[in-house]
């Protein structure tokens, strides 16, 4: 996908929400071990690739969600993350999303002239359950970061954080269900609490996907198809937009402000219309295999 950059791949299971990863799920489809970490050589410098005429492949403006199939503040990538965060630095135009189980690691594995945080740097903790909402939240909080979100994904128990959105400091919530193997219910009470505390703190919140099992109204729905988790938690209703998240991306190489016609424009396919991700995506990556042209 044109929005992921993953600088290294495997990882190793730190919570509930790791039980039935779907990264080992489908490393085991192809006869790969999910818990084997190396540096992917081919991508490592993604945000830095250029097309044949000169010009980056990822354009300013553009959110890269990052380690999507790992973890960036994984112990076993220390010695590839000093080159990863020289790669950010090289991009102040683009957003990079960041996301962990593992916070209390984050203080020590910052660059030296991180200061305050980088505008650029979208920092996200994972929180499956209260437990682990209760234990990640206040670290991610008392982290110097510009911007910072939560992802209830796995969402595999009820989680209450209205506590945490009154400071202010959380400008996203994003929720989704489990897929894949043994994949636990979400139940439509815990989207809706969740959603009903982002409204009344005005925090944008996105839930993407009901996962393979969703439970509303006493009743599980198997949903295995993603493409109809995603279109079936848009119906749902709960997206809401939130305040403004105001990433201060800067030009290259002068480094000034973006004015508002060169930020990047996404494109949209009719599929998008009805996908529960609109809230959070960079927009479709118009490659034909939907079947919907431009």
């Amino acid at each position: 996908m044109h929005d992921i950059w993953n600088p290294w791949h495997g990882c190793l299971k730190k919570s509930e929400g790791c039980q039935n990863c779907y990264m080992y799920f489908l490393d085991r489809r192809r006869n790969q071990q999910g818990d084997l970490i190396y540096k992917v050589k081919n991508n490592f410098d993604y945000p830095l690739q250029k097309d044949k005429s000169g010009c980056y492949k990822v354009k300013s403006g553009e959110q890269l969600r990052v380690c999507m199939t790992s973890d960036f503040f994984l112990e076993e990538a220390d010695r590839w993350r000093p080159d990863a965060w020289r790669i950010i630095a090289q991009r102040p135009d683009v957003v990079f999303f960041l996301l962990t189980k593992r916070p209390e690691r984050v203080r020590s594995c910052l660059p030296e002239n991180w200061n305050d945080g980088w505008e650029n740097v979208f920092f996200n903790v994972t929180c499956e359950n209260q437990r682990r909402a209760d234990e990640r939240i206040p670290l991610l909080l008392d982290l110097p970061f510009k911007h910072k979100g939560i992802m209830a994904a796995p969402f595999i128990g009820e989680v209450s954080i209205g506590k945490y959105l009154a400071g202010g400091q959380i400008e996203q919530v994003i929720a989704g269900g489990e897929n894949y193997d043994g994949s636990r219910p979400l139940e439509y009470l815990w989207v809706k609490k969740l959603y009903d505390e982002c409204v009344g703190a005005d925090v944008r919140f996105c839930f993407i996907e009901t996962g393979t099992r969703f439970v509303k109204d006493g009743k599980t729905y198997h949903l295995p198809d993603k493409s109809l988790q995603s279109k079936m938690a848009w119906k749902s209703g709960l997206q809401h937009e939130g305040r403004k998240i105001d990433f201060k991306l800067r030009n290259l190489p002068q480094g000034d402000l973006f004015g508002n016609t060169e930020v990047y424009r996404p494109y949209w396919s009719k599929r998008c219309e009805t996908c529960g991700s609109r809230l959070i995506c960079n927009g479709c990556s118009n490659c034909g295999q939907c079947g919907q042209k431009s």
